[in-house]
């Protein structure tokens, strides 16, 4: 009975993290019935397991493309995923076998967790706690984003980036140094002018605000 409750308590993390990811989420049932991102994360749990084991690596490998099947979301068997990961859309995205996923982690459609090299080692990127990746984005090879990073829509990341960075373009590269930026910061913490033009980033709070980079239609 202890596995079972431990399976629905992680259950209940995952429609958890679901809502407070996504403001169109209704209800759990609607996750749980019609998210594509959080059934794929189930599967993998099952496929990852069975890697593991001795013998059932093709039945594994073989489930994670059943799962890629239904979802478009395609995880390697192989994979190490956290806690409370959240897949928006899901279709797309691909993780490969030696990438490693650290907690409440949020993925948009279209992200590519991918190697660089073909030698059997850790070519996959490490993700670490609390990081959100945008629609689109690619992160190429064993590097390492640290916690609560923000990668940008469209951004190809082959450099490891330190926590908190704000990573954009291509290659991507961290903007939190920029003197616009830090600019932006204190305009932010000074709180907001009584009168003048709307700025850019009019959607977001501000260039701080990790959202307006994660916008596809900023690249536009």
């Amino acid at each position: 009975m202890s596995a079972v409750r431990r399976v629905l308590r992680r259950v209940r993390e995952d429609v958890r993290a679901a809502h407070e990811h996504d403001p169109a989420a209704r209800s759990s049932l609607e996750i749980v019935l019609g998210y594509p991102g959080v059934h794929a994360v189930w599967v993998h749990r099952i496929a990852h397991r069975w890697w593991r084991s001795p013998g059932l690596a093709l039945p594994a490998r073989l489930l994670s493309q059943f799962a890629r099947f239904l979802t478009g979301v395609e995880i390697h068997p192989g994979a190490r995923i956290g806690r409370r990961l959240f897949i928006d859309h899901g279709m797309g995205v691909v993780i490969g076998e030696t990438a490693v996923i650290g907690d409440d982690v949020m993925l948009y459609h279209g992200v590519t967790l991918g190697g660089r090299s073909t030698r059997r080692e850790k070519r996959h990127p490490t993700l670490g706690d609390r990081v959100v990746v945008g629609a689109g984005a690619t992160i190429l090879g064993p590097v390492v984003i640290g916690a609560d990073a923000s990668v940008g829509a469209g951004a190809v990341v082959v450099k490891d980036a330190r926590p908190g960075a704000v990573l954009v373009g291509i290659p991507a590269r961290d903007i939190t140094h920029l003197p616009a930026h830090r600019a932006e910061a204190g305009r932010a913490e000074a709180g907001p002018a009584e009168s003048g033009p709307e700025s850019l980033p009019s959607r977001h709070e501000s260039l701080t605000d990790p959202a307006f980079y994660l916008d596809p239609a900023i690249y536009i």
